[in-house]
């Protein structure tokens, strides 16, 4: 550990496991992506406030794509890490691990990205520590987020220039060969 001005990544990492019981199940018999999402905010937060040393606020989650349905009875690890910061932003890394003891096996169902804020006690965004990068793989974690940051900006502004052509004129063209029909008139 060092001074309050830089932190090592490995002093927040945080893993959070659970047990998957029937409660947290879907109609189809597989885990809520719900309870998941719950679990891995819980885990970016503590991980989040840990690195920080105050309170944190998820902004946005990033990559939720589960590859792999999670069953009940398998005990769920989420690994978190920072993976990079802002002036008052953290990116958390959370990698999502379903382990079968009966089967013995392990899968990777998900990798996501949470972006949290560290708050004073007034609630506005306070400035948190550096990170210490000590291995190449921290390193190209910390460049990844600095990349996604760099390519959401353009793509919120191709949405919205989208949005707004849309709302402006709803050209039948596009969506010619969708599975949709129109029931209003233009």
């Amino acid at each position: 550990m060092t001074d309050d001005k830089f932190r090592q990544i490995s002093y927040s990492r945080t893993t959070l496991t659970e047990l998957m019981i029937p409660a947290y199940a879907n109609f189809g018999g597989k885990i809520h992506g719900g309870i998941l999402l719950s679990l891995m905010d819980k885990v970016a937060y503590a991980c989040a406030s840990k690195h920080a040393g105050t309170y944190c606020v998820t902004v946005s989650v990033e990559n939720v794509d589960f590859l792999q349905p999670v069953e009940v009875g398998e005990m769920v690890s989420m690994s978190a890490s920072v993976n990079y910061v802002g002036n008052s932003s953290m990116v958390i890394g959370i990698k999502v691990i379903a382990e079968n003891f009966k089967e013995g096996t392990v899968k990777h169902t998900n990798t996501s990205y949470f972006t949290m804020v560290a708050k004073d006690d007034h609630g506005k965004p306070t400035k948190v520590p550096g990170l210490i990068i000590d291995t190449k793989e921290e390193a190209r974690r910390f460049v990844e987020a600095m990349k996604r940051k760099e390519l959401h900006g353009p793509y919120k502004e191709q949405l919205r220039m989208v949005r707004t052509m849309l709302e402006e004129n709803v050209n039948h063209g596009i969506l010619k060969d969708e599975r949709c029909k129109l029931s209003f008139a233009i």
